[in-house]
This record gives C-alpha cells, structure tokens and sequence, in this order.
C-alpha cells in the first residue's frame, strides 16, 4: 500500500513548515518522542501558519479543533530534526481543514516522515464560543495557499 506523502511530495507541495524543538521532558521510557507530543508539534505548526501566512487575529475570531486524525509513521527521536509542514486542503463556511505533515533529518538515518495529521479547525467568536463565518481576509489569504485543494 502506498503511503498518503513521500518526502518529495511534501517538499514540493507544501510551502510553509516550522521546525519544532525536542525537549528532554518529551522523550518517554521507549526513548522517542511521546506520542500525545506530537499534538503539541501540530498545534504549534498549526497557529505559526495562521498567524504568518493569514495574519489571523485570534483575539478577534479564534479557533478550535474540531477533529483531529494523526498517523504515526516513525517515532521521533531526541536528535531528530523535525520540521512541521502545514497546508489547506479545503474551506467551508465556518470551517477549513488542514493538512499537517511531520518530516525531517532522522539521527542517522536521513530524511523521514515521522507521521502525518489532517485536522478540522472551526472559527468561533471569542465573546461566545460560537462558530462564525470565515472572514474574508483569511479565507482568501488560506485559498491562495492552498496547493490543488480547491
């Protein structure tokens, strides 16, 4: 079975990515990155896109997951050098869903996809917690860095 990415895939397809630090307090008794850390690395690769590649202000209109689905490809090690790959994949009225890919130089063992996530965000009001609209300006803003999602 072929696997969703390849490390060229995501090279040429994804054009944000933020590199997330190991700690030491994220290593586990197997000696690799726990796995609930992963949701971490995705949640921060996930609000650096919005707020460099959007300019979305989460004081205004925020953001909730709403699903959230993570294959685990590879664990993560203490010297590995991942990097987080995000992009839309599709916008609705209230909602968009990105594509996450965690991927990076594995100690010895080169370049490697360590898992992958696609996740359902909604846009809410921060006075109520209610879904609201996409504004426009970030809607566009996420169609226009969408790579042959719409």
């Amino acid at each position: 079975m072929k696997d969703k990415y390849s490390l060229e895939d995501v090279k040429s397809s994804f054009s944000f990515s933020v590199p997330v630090q190991i700690r030491f307090s994220d290593i586990d008794g197997y000696m690799h990155v726990n796995n609930g850390i992963y949701f971490s690395f995705f949640e921060h690769a996930r609000a650096s896109f919005l707020y460099e590649v959007c300019g979305w202000d989460v004081m205004d209109i925020g953001t909730v997951v709403a699903n959230i689905n993570i294959a685990y490809k590879q664990p993560i090690h203490a010297f590995d050098e991942p990097l987080v790959y995000v992009r839309i994949k599709s916008v609705g009225n209230t909602s968009f869903v990105m594509e996450q890919v965690i991927m990076g130089m594995a100690k010895n063992q080169g370049e490697r996809i360590f898992a992958h996530a696609e996740t359902v965000m909604v846009a809410v009001s921060m006075k109520d917690m209610k879904p609201v609209p996409i504004p426009q300006k970030f809607r566009a803003k996420m169609e226009s860095s969408a790579s042959n999602a719409f």
